[in-house]
């Protein structure tokens, strides 16, 4: 049972080995002890407080970019909206030109349409004179005595004469 029970001169040597110990690592481990869990703890701080900041950062930019997208958005929509007017404005001005061209086709048919009809009426009148002057020389060979027999002569060649 020895073993169980240590001497008193084991216990006196122990605590003064322990006081010594404990007094030498005071004096000179504990500061550098306390030095390095303050450390550690400035530094968790620190990256805590760093953490915060770059979470209030991101959601700075998260929200810069929510802005920007927004941004964005809205000038595509303004770029399709000038798109669709630009387009209707094209097509608006394609279609004033095609009725100007349709008008003036129209107008310049008209005109020849009136060029053709006029040289039409000139040529049936060269065609009537050209009648009328045959028929007068017909009237003229034909001597007839009685004025009765030219008007039926003249009713005669009238009938003859085909006008379209």
């Amino acid at each position: 049972m020895g073993l169980l029970t240590p001497a008193f001169g084991l216990l006196f040597w122990t605590l003064l080995a322990f006081l010594v110990v404990f007094f030498i690592l005071r004096k000179y481990a504990w500061p550098a002890i306390i030095k390095g869990l303050s450390e550690r703890e400035k530094g968790i701080a620190d990256a805590l407080e760093t953490a915060e900041k770059v979470k209030a950062e991101m959601a700075q930019l998260k929200n810069e970019n929510e802005a920007l997208l927004a941004k964005a958005r809205e000038e595509r929509a303004q770029l399709l909206k000038e798109a669709r007017e630009t387009r209707d404005k094209i097509v608006n001005e394609a279609k004033e030109q095609a009725k100007v061209e349709a008008n003036k086709i129209i107008t310049d048919a008209q005109a020849a349409i009136n060029q053709q009809k006029m040289a039409a009426i000139t040529d049936l009148k060269n065609q009537v004179g050209n009648l009328v002057i045959e028929v007068s020389e017909k009237v003229l060979r034909r001597e007839l005595s009685n004025k009765n027999e030219q008007e039926a002569y003249i009713n005669t060649l009238a009938k003859e004469v085909k006008l379209n």
